[in-house]
């Protein structure tokens, strides 16, 4: 794996993120000590420091898989956000957890599903709660 791009997380998305890794038991988080990792080792800020082009939690953001041939646009969500709705990824999903911290036009490598990796490139963040005052849900 190539050495991992700089991120920067919310104060409060890791807050809410530690915890949700304590408390998932493991089969339903595998993924559970990547996100840790990134979580450790991520420039932490108060939600109403973080720059407009960072994935925060509940972000809508366009990025693109090596290798799909087209991008995504999707919400990254708690788990317990998620309503069945194609528009949003769990941060409990490989990519999802890859997504969190990067800022457009960054890219990293990250654990797929079965083995092997995957390389995510933000596009753009579409819209990100701190900017839009919604920092209480």
């Amino acid at each position: 794996m190539s050495a991992l791009p700089p991120i920067t997380v919310s104060s409060l998305d890791a807050d809410r993120l530690y915890e949700l890794i304590d408390t998932l038991p493991a089969s339903a988080f595998p993924g559970a000590a990547a996100l840790r990792a990134e979580l450790d080792r991520a420039t932490l800020l108060e939600p109403e420091d973080m720059p407009a082009d960072v994935v925060t939690m509940r972000s809508r953001v366009r990025f693109d898989i090596a290798g799909s041939g087209q991008p995504f646009e999707l919400t990254l969500c708690y788990p317990k956000d998620l309503n069945g709705a194609a528009d949003q990824i769990s941060i409990t999903a490989p990519v999802g957890s890859a997504l969190l911290g990067l800022s457009v036009g960054q890219q990293i490598s990250w654990p797929a599903p079965g083995g092997g990796t995957t390389s995510v490139t933000i596009l753009d963040v579409v819209y990100q709660p701190e900017r839009a005052g919604e920092l209480g849900r």
